[in-house]
């Protein structure tokens, strides 16, 4: 073959594969919920550096990335907002499309600072999804909501104050300091990520003043300082108690406390002078001490210098049943 035949079936080579290269990429819809493309993102230094900077920042995908800076003229802030927005437009309609699933795994959330405590709990359809480090930082922003909702209340504590809240009260907290929308923004773009119907099932919250300690526990517990002490789990108690001195060893009389409510789950406090009952005793002070079943807890909790006065007890997943035979 000559040099000339050579070069020209080359070069008829080439342009082929550069005309099938441009269709391609005209043809790619790398985001379905997006419109329409911005102006071309030039191939310099810095634009380059803005991809990666939104990259590292959102964690969403390059080709993403590059179509929102495209968008916003290469606005970084402008861009991450552009992001934020079109996830979260997909977030609600998945979210419309999973909404009746059933959503019978979660994970039950603890957030501690100081004399406040929150316990929360967020549903999910399987535990794969509860393992899955986006689920556990919506976890944590409803723990975190639900928080900075306890610590707002404007109220003069001479005894301890307690409470819960919905679903629906749950859904429309503020997401948190650093977070824009409310907590159903948060679940909705979690859903969008994740593929599978999720609800904010619930909260409670407990604020103490000077005399009063609260205990807490969450079994199976996993703790991340990346959750800034936030503790999950599928179990989780508060338990409040009186004290009239700061005794040393009242975080673990208090963990002890918690792992009695989660492991024998009674249905209200009692009173020392009730009598010692069974297993099926559901008054606490009367069970059998779940560490050591010769005593009562209340026995346990005499010598500690400490009043159990209220206590919360969360499951993840409870009740779920009994809506379904209803």
């Amino acid at each position: 073959m000559s040099l000339l035949r050579s070069l020209r079936l080359f070069l008829v080579a080439r342009t082929r594969s550069r005309q099938a290269g441009s269709f391609l990429l005209q043809s790619a819809q790398p985001w379905h919920i997006l419109q329409q493309a911005g102006p071309r993102l030039s191939s310099s230094a810095s634009s380059k550096d803005l991809l990666m900077k939104l990259r590292r920042k959102t964690g969403y995908s390059f080709v993403n990335c590059k179509k929102a800076l495209e968008t916003c003229g290469e606005d970084l802030e402008q861009a991450e907002i552009w992001l934020h927005k079109q996830a979260q437009k997909e977030g609600w309609s998945k979210a419309a499309k999973l909404h009746g699933r059933k959503t019978k795994e979660g994970l039950i959330g603890l957030l501690q600072e100081g004399n406040t405590a929150v316990l929360v709990e967020v549903n999910c359809e399987t535990d794969f999804v509860s393992r899955n480090l986006k689920f556990q930082q919506l976890v944590q922003q409803v723990a975190l909501g639900t928080m900075l909702h306890c610590q707002n209340l404007k109220d003069q504590l001479s005894t301890y104050s307690k409470g819960f809240l919905s679903s629906s009260e749950l859904s429309e907290l503020p997401a948190g300091p650093d977070r824009n929308g409310s907590l159903k923004d948060q679940l909705a773009s979690a859903i969008g990520k994740l593929g599978e119907n999720m609800t904010l099932k619930r909260a409670a919250w407990v604020k103490v003043p000077s005399g009063f300690y609260i205990g807490s526990y969450v079994h199976g517990a996993e703790h991340s300082t990346s959750f800034h002490n936030l503790v999950l789990g599928k179990y989780g108690a508060l338990v409040i108690c009186e004290t009239s001195e700061q005794k040393a060893n009242l975080e673990d009389v208090g963990r002890r406390l918690g792992q009695h409510v989660v492991g024998m789950a009674p249905l209200s406090v009692g009173s020392l002078d009730d009598e010692p009952g069974g297993e099926a005793e559901t008054k606490m002070l009367s069970q059998p001490y779940l560490l050591d079943p010769s005593i009562t807890l209340g026995q346990y909790v005499q010598p500690q210098g400490v009043s159990v006065v209220d206590f919360v007890r969360f499951e993840c997943g409870e009740g779920e049943e009994a809506a379904e035979a209803q």
